[in-house]
């Protein structure tokens, strides 16, 4: 089996090769993408001869990864399946290249995605944002809503993935395609977890008085790999056969 990013450097190359019987290509932000996030750990748990290119991109949007080109090259890379993950970038206070509304356009772009992979013939898998590793008080992870703010400051910088959550969720079921609810699971898994063990799920980062509780150590990227596959073994068994028993 290749991995993610072996085949990514093959694609690269201009090699023309015919499209397998299941290509998955992974799209999404730096919570999915090689070094960063889940992508290439999940690629180890797929049955051999399946290929897998991940595509998923650092600091992108569900917006700017289809304005700077990746949505396009993803296309052209003749998927069988696209996993789609977006929500970090998209939040409030992200800036107008980035940023969408979990409402409104954030739910179009999703949907345009949808579409799109059908039209080439390929299959959409939905999955919501992993959750950010921050606890409370109680040492527990709770989902965010974003508030009105009346000095417009309220937002910025503010963890509100549980609206991208429950956007993606909707669109899911308006465009009937599986949902691997992938911000539940995690935040259930650092629920059992607790604040001490999560630590080993956490990037490396230069200075260790920042710790980065977005990113994915090799060890957060396996689990939440994991996570990925026993979802999509419960909601997708179509998609569920390209794993390892």
């Amino acid at each position: 089996m290749l991995g993610c990013a072996m085949l990514l450097a093959t694609h690269a190359s201009g090699a023309d090769e015919p499209a397998p019987s299941e290509r998955i290509i992974l799209i999404g932000d730096s919570t999915v993408a090689t070094k960063s996030g889940w992508g290439d750990a999940f690629s180890k748990l797929l049955a051999p001869g399946v290929e897998c290119l991940n595509l998923a991109r650092g600091g992108r949007s569900s917006k700017s990864y289809r304005d700077e080109g990746f949505w396009q090259k993803a296309l052209e890379a003749k998927p069988t399946w696209v996993l789609i993950q977006f929500g970090h970038n998209d939040q409030t206070g992200k800036g107008p290249k980035l940023e969408t509304d979990a409402k409104t356009t954030f739910r179009a772009n999703l949907a345009r995605y949808i579409a799109e992979t059908r039209a080439i013939g390929a299959k959409p898998v939905l999955i919501t944002s992993l959750t950010r590793r921050n606890f409370n008080a109680q040492g527990k992870i709770e989902p965010s809503h974003l508030e009105p703010s009346t000095d417009g400051q309220g937002a910025k910088n503010q963890d509100f993935l549980a609206d991208y959550a429950e956007a993606a969720r909707a669109v899911a079921a308006e465009q009937k395609v599986p949902l691997i609810d992938l911000n539940a699971r995690s935040i259930e898994q650092m629920n059992q977890l607790g604040p001490e063990a999560a630590v080993a799920f956490d990037a490396k980062t230069k200075d260790p008085s920042k710790p980065d509780k977005t990113h994915l150590s090799a060890k957060g990227a396996a689990e939440t790999a994991k996570l990925v596959a026993d979802e999509i073994r419960k909601n997708a068994p179509e998609l569920a056969k390209v794993l390892n028993p």
